[in-house]
């Protein structure tokens, strides 16, 4: 069974709140978020963070866009912004993921208007801050690619909301277009409950990953959950969302095979053998490398290394092993091994490796980057400060 995830949509969904929810329950998501908005290169007076909110009821997370160089409304025609997303250099994924999304509004649009889905300009849509839930929400669904996604029952809401086109009645004909098929369940509050940016973040869910409305099956661990608040107060409940990370005890950590390396060398020079594992370290499907020192035959000094490798690239490194090192054999067999959850993010121009334990979220920058820190005193202000802001999900680097 897959990892999955639940949308709870208490208040309905937008594209801000389902940004907070999963940046509530995974802060380090910024870094990739605000990488991607860059490359878009909206203006240098384009301000993304998150904010603690809490309504009296509970506590979550504000995405919030701010965009002190634009007062206008914004008429954005579809063809616009798929060209600046094709060319803004996004990571496949990414791109892919953005793309996806907003053709399926433009799909709506022109449904409900009656035209081209190349003629379609967007309006509300098309403003800084909807570009930007959407390009957040394409950053989110490709750190989350192996998941199984499920959804409640949607909010209907009711009565009319102002637009470019005059006023429109809930949900919007937009909504209504993308979400064919979806349940819906009227709760008493009025207002705009789902957006069009939510509807396609949906509708493109469902479209490319299965997203379903039918209960899950099977026992399931509740790892982790986010709250994403949106900018309305309602009367009766909370405006939120709600994302559930759940796991199983066979997905969670993950499960692969690798192959294990063993040699020992006893008349190769320590600085000839450093030199040799430093190459086969960098070979292609090293995973890692390592050596101890051993009494072997009459007492001599001698090295034992151990080398993981990927499976597939076994051969080729035992081949290398006798070409780098002095050993007459190499003794290997494949191993099944459980790893957490990891990835690599960039802060002020250092690297840190992130690594997803059930205790949460650690950060550990790399030792290279430090070489040119004098002093260990400033070395680790330098590791506690880097680390921290990785962990807050670089909220202090706030360069565009």
């Amino acid at each position: 069974m897959m990892n999955s995830i639940h949308l709870d949509t208490l208040g309905g969904i937008s594209g801000d709140m389902f940004a907070a929810a999963f940046l509530d329950q995974k802060p380090q998501l910024m870094i990739g978020i605000r990488e991607a908005v860059g490359k878009l290169k909206l203006g240098e007076g384009v301000l993304i963070e998150t904010k603690p909110h809490s309504d009296g009821i509970l506590n979550g997370t504000r995405f919030v866009v701010q965009d002190a160089t634009s007062e206008s409304p914004f008429h954005t025609p579809w063809k616009v912004i798929r060209d600046r997303i094709q060319s803004a250099g996004l990571e496949q994924g990414i791109c892919e993921n953005a793309l996806g999304i907003f053709s399926l509004l433009a799909e709506a649009e022109a449904e409900v208007h009656g035209i081209e889905r190349d003629e379609v300009i967007f309006h509300e849509v098309g403003a800084v801050d909807s570009m930007i839930d959407v390009l957040a929400a394409a950053v989110i669904l490709d750190a989350h690619p192996s998941f199984e996604w499920f959804l409640g029952s949607l909010p209907l809401g009711r009565g009319e909301v102002q637009t470019a086109h005059g006023k429109l009645p809930l949900p919007a004909p937009a909504v209504v277009e993308l979400l064919k098929g979806f349940d819906f369940h009227d709760d008493g509050e009025t207002g705009e409950r789902v957006t069009p940016t939510g509807a396609a973040i949906i509708g493109f869910l469902a479209e490319t990953r299965g997203l379903s409305q039918k209960p899950e099956k099977g026992k399931k661990t509740l790892l982790a959950s986010g709250l994403g608040f949106g900018s309305r107060k309602l009367k009766t409940k909370s405006n939120l969302l709600r994302v559930l990370l759940f796991g199983t005890s066979e997905t969670v950590p993950e499960e692969d095979q690798i192959s294990v390396l063993r040699f020992e060398v006893d008349d190769q020079t320590p600085e000839d053998l450093a030199e040799a594992l430093e190459h086969l370290r960098n070979s292609d499907g090293v995973l890692d490398v390592v050596q101890w020192p051993v009494y072997g035959k009459k007492g001599r000094i001698a090295f034992s290394v151990q080398i993981l490798v990927r499976t597939e690239a076994s051969e080729s490194v035992i081949e290398k092993i006798f070409v780098e090192t002095t050993t007459l054999g190499v003794r290997y067999r494949e191993e099944s091994r459980k790893i957490l959850e990891r990835s690599e993010v960039e802060v002020e121009g250092s690297r840190v490796k992130l690594a997803q334990r059930p205790s949460g979220v650690t950060a550990k920058m790399e030792m290279d980057d430090l070489k040119e820190v004098q002093g260990n005193e400033n070395r680790t202000e330098l590791r506690n400060k880097i680390e921290k802001i990785a962990l807050k999900g670089g909220e202090e680097n706030q360069g565009q």
